[in-house]
């Protein structure tokens, strides 16, 4: 056992004063500033601030179409990309935002239309997908919709022969 032990330590001195070059050496110093320069700017993000973050519409009529107008702002360090806006829902459709960097310091829009169909209050959600450091945003419409006054009045279905 005492020979195993022994020789297993012979071994691994070896191995461990076998590399006579030394790592430091193989560093080339263009390429660590180089890696420095892009960590560093790796660590800058956009950011975007919004006018508001949720629009009330108030009280409107049912069916009746309604658009709001969300302004931001990039007040980051870096190019502000903007690669989707979505809706919760297919009655709200947002539009007309850009696709191009928006450079620090620069203002952006974009439109979101609401068909105006439902009951009550309401909310949605609408998610802006970008380069931020959180990459998605969330700003929100909400409304009280009530019934249309000239629509015309429901009827109650004829009961079937078996309920009477």
């Amino acid at each position: 056992m005492k020979k195993v032990v022994l020789l297993f330590s012979a071994v691994c001195m070896l191995a461990f004063t076998s590399c006579k070059e030394d790592a430091t050496s193989k560093v080339d110093d263009t390429k660590v500033a180089a890696a420095a320069e892009r960590d560093q700017a790796a660590s800058k993000f956009p950011v975007i601030e919004f006018n508001k973050t949720d629009h009330d519409f108030g009280e409107i009529i049912n069916g009746t179409p309604v658009e709001t107008v969300f302004t931001y702002k990039n007040t980051g360090e870096a190019p502000l990309v903007i690669t989707d806006v979505k809706s919760s829902c297919g009655c709200t459709i947002p539009k007309d935002w850009s696709r191009e960097p928006l450079a620090p310091g620069e203002e952006g829009k974009f439109t979101v239309k609401f068909n105006g169909k439902g009951n009550n209050k309401i909310s949605k959600a609408i998610t802006v997908t970008a380069n931020t450091e959180k990459g998605r945003e969330v700003v929100k419409i909400s409304a009280f919709i009530k019934p249309d006054p000239n629509a015309p009045a429901k009827t109650a279905a004829p009961l079937s022969p078996a309920i009477k």
